[in-house]
């Protein structure tokens, strides 16, 4: 189950991001339901990956620097019997 969090985690950071309503680092671990130091670490994570993430302190908020899309998801799909003879 900590994938399927981690993953609505990531999402909606990104929504936050994206609208400019992060808050604070601690507000947003708030958010999160994560520590301070944590919301740092996946920030950082999301930078390697080349989400353009930077902190306004006029705004009181992360956002990005330029146009960016994200969208993290997994589809489960119930295997027939007959589809799963191939296995």
């Amino acid at each position: 189950m900590k994938l399927l969090e981690q993953i609505e985690r990531i999402n909606r950071l990104h929504e936050l991001i994206k609208h400019r309503r992060t808050g604070t680092p601690s507000e947003l671990a708030n958010r999160l339901n994560l520590s301070t130091s944590m919301v740092y670490k996946l920030i950082d994570e999301l930078k390697l990956r080349d989400a353009p993430i930077v902190y306004s302190r006029q705004l009181g908020s992360y956002y990005y620097s330029r146009s960016f899309q994200m969208k993290i998801s997994i589809d489960f799909k119930a295997i027939v019997e007959d589809e799963s003879q191939g296995f």
